[in-house]
C-alpha cells in the first residue's frame, strides 16, 4: 500500500500539472492573439508575455524554481508594462494584470509549493520570495490607484455677483412655486428658484408620497426602446404628467393622489421606433397670459361646454396634439375645429403609421402652439417631413409652417401640397424668448444618418443646427450649424438653455445649446453669433463611395468631447478580452472625432448616444453657471452595400409585420448600416471607464471648473457590486436657487443630490426602476419644496421597468 508521503504527493504533482495546463494556455491565448496584434500593428506585449507563460508552464511540472522565475518575470513585466500605458489608474491596470494577480497568489500556496519543493528544494524559495515581492508590488500599485481619478477636475464655482444677481433678476422670472414648462419655463433652465432645500439640510430629504401610474412597458405592440422619461408639469395645486402609453394624469402635487386621467385611443398598429411622452405643455389662458417678461399663472375655471380658456396641450405616438382642460381632463372641443385635436398628418407626404409623431413637448406661447415632430432613423430616403407648425393657441387653425425644403414660404400651406419629403425633423424640445419674438429650434438629420451623398440645399443648410424662427412669420433670422454634412447620428438632441449672462460690463442674451459630441456652444440668442469662441478644425476625409465629408467641423471653446482613443485606452474584466478589444480597436478604420462611416466598419467616438442627449443641462442664471452630465461611450458603424431596394441586409428575417421596414436598412440608398456599442465579448465598454460624470462649466469664462465621475455598476453588472466606475446617464439634472442640483438618469438606480459649488455628492435615495427622467421641483400648498422624479427604465437601455412618480421633501417642523 503507498503510504501517506506518496497520497499527499500524487494530488500535489496532479494539481501541479493543471495549474501548468491552464497558465499554458493561457499563454497559447495572449500568443497567439498577441502575433494578431502585432500584425495589425498594435503592442508587442501581449506576445512576449504569452510566450512566457508558455515556458514558464513547460518548466513548473519539473519542479524546479525556474517555472516561478519566469512567471515572476512575467508579472513584473506587466506591471512595469502597465504602469508605463496607464498610470496609477485602477480600471487600466486592474485589467492588465488581475489574472497574472490570481494564478500568482496560487503559485504561492501551500498545496503548489509541496510539489516544487518536492522534487527540488533548491531555487524554489528564491523563487517563491520574488513572485511574493512582484505580487506585493502589484497589489500596492492597485491599493494606491483605488482612489486616483485621472479625469477628475477640483474646483469651485465662483459665487455669484452683484452685476450677475441684477441681471438674472431683470430677464424673466423663472416660476418659484410652478413648474409650468419641461424645462421649468419656455427658457428651458431646468431650475428653480426655491431656496428651501440646501446643501446643510438636503440629508434630511425624505419620501413624501409615491404613485404608481399603473402604465408599463411590454404591452403588445411596444418597440424595444418604450420609456418613463415624463418631467411633469406643477401648476397651481395640481400636477400634470403623461405615460409612456399615452395617458395623462392629473395629482394632487401636495398628497399625490390622482385628481383625473385621459387615456385617448391610440390608432394601431403603429410600429415605433420610439414610445414614450417626455411632457405636457400648458397654455394658462387668455385672462392670465404672460406678457412677454412675465411667468405663466395658475389656470383659471374652463368655460363651459368644453370650450377651455386654460390648456394642456398633449402629443400622441399616432401623430395628434390633443388640447385637455386641466381641471377635468377632457377635450377642449374649440381646438381642432370642434374636435380637441389637430392632426399633424395633414398635408404629410409619404403617409405611414408610426413614421412620424412627436415624443417632446410642444411650445406654448401666448398666441401659438409650435410643434416639430419624429421622422424614422435609418428606414428609407422616402420618410415623411420634418416640418415646424405654429397654430393657433385657441383654435389649433395653422398660422404658419417653416420647411426647409422651401424655407422662405411660411404661409400656411394650400390644401392640395404636401410638404417636403425626408427634412430634417426636430424631435426634441425647443425653447422661446418672447421678448425678442424668436423660438429657438434644434434640428436633426435627413435621413440616412451614415450617408449623405443625395442631401438636398435644404438639408445641408438646416440640418443638425440650431435654428432661430420669427415668432410671427416663422422665417428664419438666424441658423447656427453644429456639424456640417452629419454622418453620425450627432441631431442637435437637447433643448436649449436661454439665459442672459454678465460678460464684462455687459449683459449679453444668450443660448447653451449641448450636442452629442460634447459641445456646449453658447450663442448670442439675438443673433447666432458665438459668445464663447468658435473655431473650425480639420475633419478626417474619404467617406464611402458616392458621398463627401466637410474639410472641417466647428468646435465650442466650452467642449466636453472627450480626448481621442489609443489602443491604451481598450478595456475589459480581463487581460482576455481587453486584448480582444485591441486586436477590435485595430481593425476598425478610426482618426479621431468625425471618422467617416465606412464599409470596413468605423469606430464613432462619441458616438450616437452623445456626451449629451435629450436630457440637456442645467442652468443657473445666477451662478451664470451650467450642470453637466457628460457621458462617453464609443459606437461602431459599418456600412453595407444594398444590392437593391428591398432585401433586407441587416435585420434579415426579424423584419416586424406590421407598417415598419427593418431599422438601419435606409431603402433607397446605396448602403444599409450596422451600428452597435463597441464593447467586449463579455458585453463590457472596450473603452476604459469612467463614462460618466457630472460637471460644472462657469458660462461666463468657458471653463469647467470642476468634473467627478458619477454613479455605480451595480444593476448593469451581473453580481450588484457598488463600484464607483462613473456610468452614463439618459435625463437631464435640475438645479434650485438653494445651491443643490439633483439628477436621476444615471444607469443606477438612484436619485442623486450635488452641490453645484463643487459637485460633491450630498445625498441619495434608491428608485425601484431606472429614473431616465429629469426630476422637478414647486412648492406645495404645505409650504414644502418637493422634489419630484419619475422611475420608470428605459427599454434599450436594459433598466428596470416600472411606472413610479416619486417626491421628496424635508420633514414636516
Amino acid at each position: 500500500m503507498p503510504d501517506a508521503a506518496a497520497r499527499v504527493r500524487a494530488p500535489s504533482s496532479a494539481l501541479l500539472t493543471i495549474t501548468a495546463v491552464v497558465i499554458g494556455l493561457a499563454g497559447l491565448g495572449l500568443g497567439a492573439a498577441g502575433a494578431w496584434l502585432v500584425v495589425l500593428g498594435g503592442s508587442w506585449y501581449y506576445l512576449v508575455a504569452g510566450l512566457g507563460l508558455i515556458v514558464a508552464a513547460v518548466l513548473l511540472p519539473r519542479g524546479s524554481g525556474a517555472g516561478l522565475w519566469v512567471y515572476a518575470a512575467v508579472v513584473a513585466f506587466t506591471l512595469v508594462w502597465a504602469l508605463w500605458e496607464v498610470g496609477f489608474d485602477w480600471w487600466p491596470l486592474a485589467a492588465r494584470g488581475d489574472v497574472f494577480f490570481v494564478l500568482g497568489v496560487f503559485l504561492l500556496t501551500p498545496w503548489v509549493a509541496r510539489a516544487l519543493g518536492r522534487r527540488s528544494a533548491a531555487g524554489v524559495a528564491p523563487a517563491r520570495g520574488f513572485l511574493g515581492v512582484v505580487l506585493l508590488a502589484f497589489l500596492a500599485a492597485a491599493v494606491f490607484s483605488w482612489t486616483r481619478d485621472a479625469t477628475r477636475v477640483e474646483g469651485t464655482m465662483p459665487a455669484p455677483t452683484a452685476a450677475a444677481a441684477a441681471s438674472a433678476n431683470a430677464a424673466p422670472a423663472p416660476p418659484k412655486d410652478d413648474w409650468t414648462a419641461y424645462g421649468g419655463n419656455g427658457m428651458g433652465q431646468r431650475y428653480s428658484a426655491l431656496d428651501q432645500i440646501t446643501p446643510a439640510n438636503v440629508g434630511e430629504l425624505q419620501e413624501a408620497w409615491h404613485f404608481r401610474t399603473g402604465d408599463v412597458r411590454g404591452q403588445s405592440g411596444d418597440p424595444e426602446e418604450t420609456t418613463f422619461e415624463v418631467t411633469p408639469l406643477k401648476i397651481g395645486e395640481r400636477l400634470f404628467l403623461c405615460t409612456p402609453h399615452q395617458s395623462v394624469v392629473a395629482l394632487n402635487a401636495t398628497t399625490g393622489e390622482q385628481l383625473w386621467r385621459y387615456t385617448p385611443e391610440i390608432r394601431r398598429p403603429l410600429a415605433l421606433q420610439h414610445l414614450t411622452c417626455r411632457g405636457l405643455s400648458y397654455d394658462p389662458g387668455s385672462a392670465v397670459r404672460p406678457a412677454p417678461a412675465a411667468a405663466a399663472s395658475p389656470a383659471p375655471s374652463p368655460t363651459a361646454g368644453g370650450d377651455c380658456d386654460a390648456k394642456l396641450f398633449m402629443p400622441t405616438a399616432d401623430g395628434r396634439v390633443i388640447a385637455l382642460d386641466p381641471e377635468s381632463g377632457r377635450p377642449c372641443m374649440r381646438f381642432g375645429g370642434g374636435t380637441g385635436q389637430i392632426d399633424l398628418w395633414k398635408n404629410m407626404p409619404n403617409v405611414k403609421p408610426g413614421a412620424y409623431y412627436s415624443t417632446s413637448p410642444v411650445v406654448v406661447t401666448r398666441s401659438l402652439v409650435i410643434v416639430g415632430g419624429t421622422v424614422l432613423d435609418n428606414v428609407s430616403t422616402k420618410e415623411t417631413s420634418g416640418v415646424i407648425r405654429a397654430f393657433d393657441i385657441d383654435t389649433g387653425a395653422l398660422v404658419w409652417n417653416w420647411d426647409s425644403g422651401n424655407p422662405d414660404d411660411t404661409a400656411p400651406i394650400a390644401a392640395d401640397r404636401t410638404y417636403t419629403a425626408n427634412s430634417p425633423n426636430s424631435w426634441s424640445i425647443s425653447s422661446v424668448d418672447e421678448a425678442l419674438g424668436l423660438v429657438y429650434v434644434p434640428t436633426g438629420n435627413q435621413p440616412p444618418d451614415q450617408w449623405g451623398g443625395k442631401r438636398t440645399e435644404g438639408a445641408e443648410r438646416y440640418s443638425s443646427s440650431v435654428v432661430a424662427l420669427d415668432l410671427a412669420t416663422g422665417r428664419v433670422r438666424w441658423s447656427f450649424q453644429t456639424v456640417h454634412h452629419d454622418l453620425w447620428d450627432y441631431d442637435v438632441p437637447s433643448q436649449p438653455s436661454l439665459v442672459d449672462l454678465r460678460i464684462g460690463s455687459e449683459t449679453v442674451p444668450a443660448l447653451v445649446q449641448p450636442t452629442k459630441q460634447g459641445e456646449l456652444f453658447v450663442l448670442d440668442r439675438r443673433d447666432g453669433k458665438p459668445v464663447a469662441k468658435v473655431h473650425e478644425r480639420p475633419a478626417p476625409q474619404g467617406p464611402a463611395a458616392g458621398d463627401h465629408t466637410s474639410l472641417t467641423q466647428p468646435v465650442s471653446e466650452l467642449s466636453f468631447d472627450p480626448p481621442a482613443l489609443t489602443p491604451a485606452d481598450m478595456w475589459g474584466g480581463t487581460v482576455f478580452d481587453q486584448l480582444a478589444c485591441r486586436i477590435a480597436f485595430h481593425r476598425l478604420r478610426y482618426e479621431g472625432r468625425y471618422t467617416p462611416p465606412s464599409t470596413e466598419g468605423s469606430l464613432i467616438y462619441p458616438g450616437n448616444f452623445g456626451v449629451f442627449n435629450w436630457g440637456g443641462v442645467a442652468v443657473d442664471p445666477v451662478r451664470q453657471m451650467a450642470f453637466t452630465t457628460p457621458a462617453s461611450l464609443a459606437f461602431v458603424s459599418r456600412l453595407i452595400p444594398r444590392t437593391d431596394d428591398t432585401s433586407l441586409h441587416v435585420q434579415g428575417k426579424d423584419r416586424p409585420n406590421d407598417s415598419l421596414p427593418a431599422l438601419n436598412e435606409n431603402f433607397g440608398a446605396p448602403f444599409a448600416v450596422q451600428l452597435r456599442a463597441f464593447t467586449s465579448v463579455f458585453g463590457l465598454p472596450c473603452q476604459a471607464p469612467p463614462w460618466g460624470h457630472v460637471a460644472g462649466a462657469d458660462l461666463r469664462t468657458g471653463r469647467v471648473v470642476w468634473k467627478h465621475k458619477n454613479g455605480t455598476v451595480r444593476d448593469s453588472s451581473p453580481l450588484p457590486l457598488p463600484f464607483a466606475m462613473g456610468v452614463p446617464s439618459l435625463g437631464g439634472p435640475m438645479m434650485t436657487a438653494g445651491g443643490v442640483a439633483f439628477l436621476s438618469g444615471t444607469l443606477d438606480y438612484y436619485l442623486r443630490a450635488y452641490d453645484v459649488a463643487n459637485g460633491k455628492e450630498l445625498w441619495r435615495s434608491r428608485l425601484p426602476a431606472g429614473g431616465q427622467a429629469t426630476p422637478m421641483s414647486y412648492r406645495g400648498s404645505d409650504g414644502r419644496q418637493y422634489v419630484v422624479v419619475a422611475a420608470g427604465g428605459h427599454g434599450s437601455l436594459g433598466t428596470r421597468t416600472g411606472d413610479h412618480v416619486i417626491a421628496y421633501a424635508l420633514p414636516r417642523r
